[in-house]
């Protein structure tokens, strides 16, 4: 293994990170800093963060009767699920490629991980996840909805017989949900096995590292027992519940970024040699004939952005495009011009 990799982004324009790249208004700013100087740094947090729970519920549609656990973002999550279920033997599987920090929490938790390659279009192989899932019995099941790196939505009737034939848990990680629009959130009542999992970060919050899980109270009971006391800081919690008070501006900000994706998309298709896939996500997965090149040739013109080629081999010839604001796309369109022509 080695450290989870971050690369300098001075000086560049940043489309690496699947980040919200608008800021706040100003007047916003203003306010939110306001709200901030009034929090009592020398006091811990109310252990039941009872307010910003209360909040995420009623302004992002967790349905009644669902508690809600707070995370430090949603990967701390996915390891505290993973630590829970972490009995010998226990099994977590997911669809791969997808977000790598489904194998890498398994693996620090010792739990074995079982990844079921996609189809070569990116879909779920659902013959195959179905055997995997008799054969080895996990504990529990990662569904990114949609997924990272590829972009794209299940099949919601492929994710139901999922979720029926699992034997334990199936965690759905709506990490893009204000991208995608679509949410197994109000069908929590139906499945007492699925959890769902969001964070503040795409919506337009990556730097306070809020994430939150909602599910059946007596699921939600068991996870509250490994999480760290006091895991979401006072700062966190005082910005997100100020934030989901204007969270028409962050809605806004994410309605404009699925518009880019949109004229992101159709400048791609136009290019020789590159296929971008299609994606809900604020990313777009596009294969070109030489990641590895163009991806230094983004760089060179000042352009940082990700390689995920090495990643699986599905995803040969890949790179992974943040959707950012409507001049950093035209920067990134004018670049990516160059190099179709090259």
């Amino acid at each position: 293994m080695s450290a989870y990799p971050v690369p300098d982004a001075s000086g560049f324009i940043k489309l690496d990170a699947m980040e919200n790249p608008f800021d706040l208004p100003a007047p916003l700013k203003a306010q939110l800093a306001q709200r901030l100087t009034d929090v009592l740094l020398n006091r811990y947090p109310v252990p039941s963060y009872r307010a910003v729970k209360e909040a995420l519920s009623a302004k992002l549609g967790v349905p009644e009767g669902c508690p809600v656990m707070l995370g430090n973002g949603s990967d701390e999550l996915i390891h505290l699920v993973l630590q829970a279920c972490a009995k010998p033997g226990a099994v977590a599987l997911a669809p791969l490629p997808g977000f790598v920090m489904y194998e890498m929490s398994a693996r620090l938790n010792g739990v074995r991980f079982v990844g079921v390659p996609l189809a070569a279009n990116f879909s779920l192989n659902l013959p195959a996840m179905l055997m995997a899932i008799a054969e080895h019995k996990p504990a529990v099941i990662f569904i990114a909805y949609p997924n990272n790196p590829t972009g794209n939505l299940w099949s919601d009737s492929d994710i139901e017989q999922i979720v029926r034939a699992a034997p334990g848990l199936v965690v759905i990680d709506e990490a893009y949900h204000p991208f995608a629009q679509q949410s197994w959130m109000n069908r929590l009542a139906q499945f007492d096995k699925v959890l769902v999992m969001r964070t503040l970060s795409k919506l337009g919050l990556a730097g306070i590292r809020l994430g939150y899980m909602a599910g059946s109270a007596r699921w939600i009971e068991q996870f509250e027992k490994v999480r760290p006391p006091y895991n979401v800081n006072v700062l966190t919690e005082a910005a997100a519940l100020f934030m989901l008070e204007h969270l028409e501006v962050l809605d806004a900000q994410a309605a404009q970024l699925r518009s880019e994706r949109t004229r992101l998309f159709d400048a791609l298709r136009q290019m020789k040699g590159v296929t971008p896939h299609p994606s809900a996500a604020n990313f777009i997965l596009t294969r070109v004939p030489d990641a590895a090149g163009w991806m230094a040739g983004l760089k060179a013109r000042g352009i940082l952005i990700k390689n995920v080629s090495g990643m699986h081999p599905l995803l040969s010839g890949c790179l992974r495009l943040t959707v950012g604001t409507p001049q950093e796309n035209d920067r990134l369109i004018a670049a990516l011009t160059e190099l179709a022509k090259a």
